[in-house]
């Protein structure tokens, strides 16, 4: 069952992957610090999703999208217990 918050990251991921290719800078010639300004502009772009994807993962939507119930789903202070289905790691 998707709960109606979860589908705000349905566009949210559209428009990271319509702007992961740098559209306006196709063409330019440009350099800023020895490299493409199209390559900051990967750096960047990367960097945002890295954000938006922790964001994700911490909101819980990454657990109820893949259909794994964790026992602590309310709380986001054992994430690492809680990817491993309570397998003790060694």
């Amino acid at each position: 069952m998707r709960r109606s918050r979860d589908l705000v990251w349905i566009p949210v991921f559209a428009v990271l992957v319509a702007f992961a290719v740098p559209w306006p800078l196709w063409g330019v010639d440009r350099v800023a610090v020895g490299l493409p300004v199209w390559i900051w502009w990967h750096v960047g772009w990367l960097g945002l999703c890295t954000l938006v994807f922790r964001s994700f993962v911490r909101s819980g939507a990454w657990e109820r999208g893949m259909g794994v119930d964790t026992p602590d789903s309310g709380e986001r202070g054992g994430g690492a217990d809680a990817a491993t289905d309570g397998v003790e790691r060694r």
